[in-house]
């Protein structure tokens, strides 16, 4: 479970540092004075500057429950050939749903993307209390 998550890390970081790329260039291109960062008040932030801050808050958000049960497969030893098999089928489709939300932004790609990634972590949860009981 732990190169799952890792790699999960590793993606969010690299979002993160998009992210902070995007926005030095909208101030740097005069697209967005630097003021509108403290408290990212602006609400003509250009379309990839919002695009990136949403994809990186969204590592927030589902992949904590993606954490949460590699933790617990980890913490309570459980070894789960279906589960690690999740876990990377999680990671690539949460690849897939950057991907989509920083280039294209197809608003059905991306959320049939989102909701295969979440049935995933479901899966994963499922299993992890069907190995306890």
């Amino acid at each position: 479970m732990i190169y799952p998550m890792f790699a999960m890390i590793m993606l969010t970081f690299f979002i993160g540092l998009y992210t902070f790329y995007v926005r030095v260039q909208s101030v740097r291109r005069r697209e967005v004075n630097y003021r509108a960062y403290l408290l990212m008040k602006s609400e003509q932030f250009p379309e990839q500057v919002q695009k990136a801050g949403r994809s990186f808050n969204n590592q927030f958000e589902i992949p904590m429950l993606f954490y949460v049960v590699c933790l617990a497969f980890l913490a309570l030893d459980i070894n789960s050939e279906f589960a690690l098999v999740m876990a990377w089928v999680f990671f690539g489709l949460r690849v897939v749903h950057a991907g989509i939300h920083l280039t294209y932004n197809h608003l059905m790609h991306r959320f049939s993307v989102f909701w295969m990634s979440a049935l995933a972590a479901l899966a994963m949860w499922i299993n992890l209390v069907l190995n306890i009981a």
